[in-house]
């Protein structure tokens, strides 16, 4: 995997993290659903699960 597109998808990674929790936080702001404030906790979490495993797997690839 060449770096450019290494930080690419680590760079998509923590902006999909990014939107979400931006999202939940203007959902609580607003005093929106509490079960989308769930859903929206979830799928932050997940993402976030996911943009480390990337980073890791990025930085054991380039050694």
């Amino acid at each position: 995997m060449s770096y450019a597109v290494s930080n690419y998808l680590v760079a998509a990674a923590v902006a999909a993290v990014l939107v979400v929790l931006v999202l939940g936080l203007f959902n609580m702001l607003r005093g929106g659903s509490p079960n989308l404030s769930q859903k929206l906790m979830r799928w932050r979490v997940g993402l976030q699960f996911g943009a480390i495993v990337l980073i890791m797997c990025v930085l054991w690839f380039r050694g």
